[in-house]
């Protein structure tokens, strides 16, 4: 078995000037935004600068045996990045080049470490963007975006990150450079392996390219709905009857009575005065050439539901009612520690799955405070414990045992409803033990054999999406 010794001195030798041992740098790759925080610091952070510094790194991570974690921003909400004892962290983030764009075939390669935001500034001076459009688009990667299949406020209109990528560049566990996928709008040769990559949170290769699809600018104007609603069940059935009447938002954004509640409470006096007591929020945006003819029907919909509707084409009083959306995350911080979650049901069932909730949260005394993208279905229920501030210590075990038990209670509504443990942060630690109750027993062997082909000694971020015996 090779010692800790002969891996450090042998990435030093491979890396000259990539292997950071500093005390700092193995803190911070202890965690990420999830607040867990691995039980002791991984062993080196190898900082990427080239596709060559990946493989070497790969190839002493499979010759040692030795698990290796991919990394790029740390903005991850599921624990899907974080390093532990006797684990080598390659950080990706300074591959951040811009290689290609083609305004003629819509068509951008990047390097994983360029942030989305990043990304779209450049994209802009082409008349192009990049649909993904996750919250935290101007601290997160692309390469993290497309390793969790991130998704975001846009997806009910532009789709999630799998529909905008057409290719990728990955590097296997022992160091093999695979060229995958196509840079045609069209491509069905041999198995999709694009497409098994992507949201395979680091489990199986290393991406270290990316071939994006891309789109025109949307033109004209926009026009934005604030809808207050007595209660959240409201709010969901009025974003429910907006998509049954056909019309596809850009976005359509819920925030529940406890989140208003916090929001207003976080944004002060003064912009809180003009919220409601108690209620419910949902937010919606049209974008395009019909924008005014699909705002006013999307208001009287929601005001048949209910709803006390603020519609506006003025781009700062649409800032303002975005500006509470945005809102939601730090405001429910400065309660106590989050959990956040992001069970997916259909959206049919939306309604059904905040009562459901409401009814956890009553059986359990744990608050939920939750928002929605209400478009497509997704939910973000925030299991809010401790005081604010606090920072995990092992992972998993800070959490309380009646939060996990509530988030267990969760997940089981939402599966029961038709839906999924996660529509848009992945696995990673936070729901492997979830994993079965949605695959079933076939399905979860079939994946974990599909793993070893890619990865036969389990190096590649291994007790991530399987628990640690399956893996």
């Amino acid at each position: 078995m090779t010692t800790t010794p002969d891996v450090l001195a042998l990435l030093e030798r491979e890396l000259p000037g990539r292997v950071d041992t500093a005390a700092e740098a193995l803190e911070a790759a202890r965690t990420d935004r999830s607040g867990h925080r691995s039980p002791a610091a991984p062993l080196a952070v190898v900082r990427a600068g080239r596709v060559e510094d990946v493989q070497a790194a790969c190839r002493i991570a499979h010759a040692t045996r030795t698990p290796l974690v991919t990394r790029g921003a740390g903005t991850g909400l599921a624990g899907g990045a974080v390093a532990g004892a006797g684990e080598i962290v390659l950080d990706v983030r300074a591959m951040d080049r811009i290689l290609e764009v083609s305004p003629a075939d819509r068509v951008a390669v990047v390097e994983p470490g360029i942030l989305n935001g990043a990304l779209n500034a450049r994209l802009a001076e082409h008349g192009l963007w990049w649909a993904p459009d996750p919250a935290s688009k101007d601290i997160s990667t692309v390469g993290g975006n497309i390793a969790m299949n991130a998704g975001g406020l846009l997806c009910a209109k532009y789709g999630v990150t799998r529909e905008a990528v057409l290719g990728l560049d990955v590097v296997l566990a022992d160091g093999t450079l695979l060229r995958l996928g196509h840079r045609t709008v069209k491509g069905v040769t041999g198995y999709d392996l694009t497409a098994l990559l992507i949201g395979s949170e680091g489990t199986l290769g290393v991406i270290v390219g990316a071939t994006l699809a891309l789109r025109p600018l949307v033109r004209g104007a926009q026009v934005t709905l604030g809808g207050f609603f007595s209660d959240v069940v409201a709010a969901a059935a009025a974003a429910q009857s907006v998509t049954g009447a056909g019309h596809v938002p850009a976005l359509m954004e819920l925030m529940d009575e406890a989140t208003l509640a916090a929001v207003r409470a976080y944004v002060g006096p003064e912009l809180g005065a003009a919220l409601p007591e108690r209620g419910a929020f949902l937010l919606v945006q049209a974008d395009g050439a019909g924008a005014a003819e699909d705002g006013a029907a999307m208001a009287a919909l929601m005001e048949a539901a209910g709803g006390a509707v603020t519609a506006t084409a003025d781009p700062r009083e649409a800032e303002a009612l975005m500006a509470l959306r945005r809102s939601a995350f730090p405001a429910l911080e400065a309660l106590g520690t989050p959990l956040v979650e992001d069970v997916a049901v259909p959206r049919s069932r939306m309604a059904e799955m905040f009562a459901r909730i409401r009814e956890i949260e009553a059986r359990t005394g744990v608050a939920i405070p939750t928002s929605a993208h209400a478009g497509d279905g997704n939910l973000h229920p925030v299991l809010v414990f401790g005081s604010a501030g606090e920072v995990g210590g092992e992972a998993g075990t800070a959490i309380p045992e009646a939060v996990w038990e509530a988030a267990g209670e969760l997940f089981a509504a939402g599966l029961e409803l038709g839906g999924t443990l996660t529509g848009e942060h992945g696995v990673g630690l936070l729901k492997r033990a979830f994993l079965r109750d949605e695959l079933g027993e076939a399905q979860h062997a079939l994946q974990e054999r599909i793993k070893a082909v890619f990865d036969p000694h389990g190096i590649l971020n291994p007790g991530k999406m399987f628990t640690p015996d399956a893996a």
